[in-house]
């Protein structure tokens, strides 16, 4: 055993490979993983690589056992002041506001960012609204802006359409709020933020409004309004074909800008105690009595009816007598406004003969009359007493007299031939805004079609739809119309609008108002070009003096003239 032993140790020592263990595995050299070292003499590890790895590692834990105790030991109490003092909260990014354009791409409403002098000083962190001005704020409206409460945080945290455009197209203007989480110490420090979520631009919104007739025809109403004793006025131009509005002005008007910061106090009192009503939108939301600018669709429907032939002549001697009924030696008297002569269809219009529509609206003598009930019929075809359905909020409908209207107001008052005679002129209780006689009298100026107004070019503002009247009347019907509110600017009441370079369509009206009948509403309704209606137009001037001579034709002839000189492509 011993020797078994002594020959293993000896075995074991010897440095030598037997020949058979050199061939042990001779052939599966073809099958070496050279990728793993197969088959290859491996190398042991330097000292120096040992030693280098070492040092790094003892660096790398003395650097990090450094940091971790000065921030525990040296710094531990400031740090655990700071995270028991400094508070993560999350703080709004305000979103943009969509921009109003005209239809030129014009900006009409648009966001001032508060970096700005005035934006540093109030203390915002949200862009301000900012308006072209004057003349668009019944249009644009105003906004509410994000609100604070005392404390300082934000219990409002949109902005808000108040009135106009503003307000009616809200949702589609205003964006979506983004956010971010921002640490700050007790004295209001930011140590770090970081975004949450992005915030949404509004989205856009083009109008059909030209800015620069808007703001003209403004400057115009306006300054004629102050120079002639006017109370106010209003104008509207629309295209007579699809309804696109071209300009809608009120006047007076307030400032946008100031009521949507609400920070003049002063001003706002001074709006809210004008008895001019600064706040009335008078294109949609203002009723007025219309006078004379119903008679040409009173002619068509006395045509339509049959009761005179428009070449049968009326003679107006400048006034009228009925039989009172109460009073037999005192007959009631119905007076024109002059003595027109012998006037048939196309002349009345023209020199807007008050007796010629009373014989045909409510018949005298041996000329029978359309009667109440079709002056209402009609005015109606034409959509008078009536919403429009125009992309604006607070419009209102007018109103047309009849039996019942005058039932329900004056009870135990019966209706009268009398009655029927002042609705024929549009005065009693005949009331429209200048939005639906704008509308009436397209349907007038494109043979039948009483569009729908909007004041956005896009689909958004199709809430109301076109209606086709053309076939309540004969082609004929609608061209005597027309012939006589040209007749109005050739030779009648509206001279003044017979330029050289378009050839314009009015009627005229004057209505009387308040109790002593001492004011006036002055009218003007039209279209443009004759011969190719395109615009058509009306322009009212609120309470006037009842014996002054100024009227809104006057308004509409500066208009022209400057269009002529700075947009002439509308005459084309």
């Amino acid at each position: 055993m011993i020797t078994n032993f002594n020959r293993r140790r000896k075995k074991k020592s010897n440095l030598f490979v037997d020949p058979d263990e050199i061939f042990l595995d001779s052939h599966n050299l073809e099958n070496f993983d050279r990728q793993q070292f197969e088959g290859r003499i491996e190398k042991a590890i330097s000292k120096k690589t040992i030693l280098f790895l070492g040092v790094f590692f003892l660096i790398t834990a003395f650097t990090f056992s450094a940091r971790l105790g000065y921030l525990q030991i040296k710094k531990g109490e400031a740090y655990m002041q700071r995270s028991e003092n400094n508070m993560l909260g999350k703080v709004i990014i305000f979103s943009d506001r969509g921009i109003i354009y005209d239809r030129n791409g014009k900006e009409i409403a648009w966001n001032q960012k508060t970096e700005t002098t005035e934006g540093q000083e109030r203390g915002l962190d949200f862009p301000m609204r900012k308006y072209m001005t004057p003349g668009f704020s019944h249009l644009l409206g105003y906004l509410s802006y994000p609100t604070k409460d005392k404390s300082g945080k934000y219990w409002q945290t949109d902005f808000i359409g108040k009135e106009g455009l503003e307000k009616q197209y809200d949702e589609y203007l205003k964006g979506r709020n983004g956010a971010k989480i921002v640490e700050t110490d007790a004295r209001g420090g930011i140590h770090s933020e970081n975004k949450v979520n992005d915030p949404v631009h509004g989205r856009d919104l083009t109008t059909t409004v030209d800015s620069r007739i808007q703001k003209q025809l403004h400057i115009f109403i306006r300054d004629f309004a102050g120079n002639n004793s006017f109370r106010g006025g209003a104008g509207v131009i629309m295209d007579a074909w699809n309804g696109e509005i071209i300009s809608a002005v009120s006047f007076p008007e307030y400032d946008s800008a100031i009521l949507s910061r609400g920070e003049d106090k002063e001003e706002i009192n001074r709006y809210l105690n004008d008895d001019r009503k600064v706040f009335l939108d008078r294109t949609k939301s203002g009723l007025y009595t219309p006078g004379s600018i119903v008679k040409p669709f009173f002619a068509m429907a006395a045509l339509s009816e049959g009761v005179i032939d428009p070449y049968k002549k009326i003679l107006s001697t400048g006034s009228i007598s009925i039989p009172n009924p109460y009073f037999p030696d005192k007959p009631t008297i119905f007076k024109d406004w002059k003595a027109h002569g012998w006037v048939d269809m196309r002349q009345a219009i023209a020199v807007s003969s008050d007796i010629y529509f009373y014989a045909i609206g409510g018949g005298f003598e041996g000329q029978k009359g359309v009667g109440i009930l079709n002056l209402e019929k009609y005015s109606k075809i034409f959509g008078i007493g009536e919403i429009t359905g125009v992309d604006h909020q607070g419009e209102k409908g007018g109103v047309i007299p009849s039996p019942e209207w005058k039932a329900k107001n004056f009870k135990g008052d019966p209706w009268r031939v009398g009655d029927t005679y002042n609705t024929s002129i549009g005065q009693y209780g005949y009331q429209v805004t200048l939005l639906e006689m704008t509308r009436a009298v397209s349907a007038i100026a494109n043979t039948g079609i009483l569009p729908a107004p909007h004041f956005v070019k896009d689909d958004l503002a199709k809430e109301a739809e076109a209606r086709r009247i053309e076939k309540e009347f004969s082609p004929e019907i609608y061209q005597v119309a027309r012939e006589g509110m040209r007749e109005v600017v050739l030779s009648g009441t509206a001279t003044v609008l017979r330029v050289p370079y378009v050839e314009v369509a009015a009627k005229t009206g004057t209505a009387q108002v308040g109790i002593s009948k001492s004011r006036v509403n002055s009218w003007i309704m039209g279209y443009f070009p004759y011969d190719n209606p395109r615009y058509s137009f009306t322009i009212m001037m609120e309470s006037g003096p009842a014996g002054g001579t100024a009227a809104a034709s006057a308004v509409m002839r500066q208009l022209l003239d400057w269009m002529n000189q700075n947009t002439p492509e509308y005459f084309d």
